[in-house]
């Protein structure tokens, strides 16, 4: 029987990842307690192609999570189930795993993810997501991420809010930056329960590097002040090219990693200078330098560097918003490299 169905699986075409649509790619379970049990979730995967594909093989990241898959071929217009059971015997802790699913026909695995945290005994929705709020509105922290976001795709990711309030409560946002969605499920809240909210972002060809989103909650038609901060960090897309191209793409290689600035005193103004090698066979582009602290900032635009050639990055340090004592900044630069998409440089100084 295994030979006949690995028989099919090498018997089908090849698919394109766009014929594949999974229902989700995340399952947060949000507040938990050691005395629930196992905890189990369900991915549906559809087949919209039209030509049959398979799930041959789902790897989980530990023993701790079992998985059970659809075994059959899905048919065009059909769909699959991978399903997982967190075996939560581990004790009070946050966890998360992910399943790496692999496809007949799709040269690239899909990494599905479950998560959430372990408490020792059940806590009040006010003790898990009443220190920071909108109004009735109970969330975790109201600065989120999202997972590193190509260009010409979107990134989703979810997290649990709370109603913590007497009545039912609506949520609609106001504000909401260009890329961003967000949809909560319930919508209304019911009193004293929780929601899972799915934020979404867009990549835009303009932007690339870290981003923020931000979207303001409007509860029963009401605005409750604030706003929510998503941050995502938008990368080229090198998964469109050929393994031709990018074998041609550039290659970027620093002199050094860190420029250590020594020791100065504060109020200085410093500068930084890194210096950089193409050794790939077309012109390096640097989309963007984006610094941990604000303190560091480009002292002249980002320039191309064409192959074989040399070429610098310079940074201005204002060590007047430092801290006495040793400070590292860390520079992430996004580049159009399919080998180095992201660069990381660090500035070091002693401020006495």
């Amino acid at each position: 029987m295994k030979m006949l169905f690995l028989s099919i699986i090498a018997a089908l075409a090849l698919v394109q990842d766009g014929n594949i649509k999974w229902d989700k790619t995340l399952h947060d379970f949000g507040d938990v307690s050691v005395t629930d049990g196992p905890l189990t979730c369900t991915y549906t995967v559809t087949n919209n192609g039209t030509e049959p594909i398979a799930i041959f093989e789902v790897v989980s990241s530990c023993g701790c999570t079992n998985v059970k898959w659809t075994q059959a071929p899905i048919q065009p217009g059909k769909t699959g189930t991978v399903s997982a059971t967190y075996k939560n015997e581990d004790g009070p802790m946050p966890f998360d795993k992910t399943l790496t699913v692999y496809i007949s026909g799709v040269k690239r695995p899909v990494i599905l993810r479950l998560r959430g945290v372990i408490h020792e005994k059940k806590k009040s929705l006010n003790e898990l997501y009443g220190a920071q709020k909108f109004g009735d509105l109970g969330v975790k922290s109201r600065q989120l991420k999202t997972g590193n976001l190509k260009q010409g795709q979107q990134v989703s990711e979810q997290t649990t809010i709370a109603n913590l309030g007497k009545k039912p409560l609506k949520i609609s946002w106001a504000d909401v930056s260009e890329e961003l969605s967000l949809k909560v499920e319930p919508n209304p809240i019911p009193a004293g329960s929780t929601a899972t909210l799915t934020y979404t972002v867009t990549a835009n060809p303009a932007h690339y590097g870290r981003k923020k989103y931000t979207a303001a909650p409007v509860l029963n038609g009401r605005k409750a002040g604030g706003v929510l901060e998503i941050t995502s960090w938008t990368q080229e897309n090198f998964t469109v090219m050929k393994q031709a191209e990018r074998d041609k793409g550039p290659i970027p290689y620093f002199d050094s990693s860190t420029v250590n600035l020594g020791t100065a005193s504060k109020g200085e103004r410093l500068t930084a200078v890194f210096t950089c090698t193409n050794r790939g066979k077309r012109d390096l582009h640097f989309y963007k330098a984006d610094a941990d602290s604000p303190a560091l900032a480009l002292a002249e635009p980002l320039s191309d560097i064409a192959p074989a050639k040399k070429g610098s990055v310079r940074f201005t340090l204002d060590t007047s918003s430092l801290e006495k004592g040793e400070n590292v900044i860390m520079v992430s630069l996004t580049t159009n490299s399919p080998l180095r998409p992201l660069v990381n440089v660090f500035v070091a100084v002693v401020l006495r």
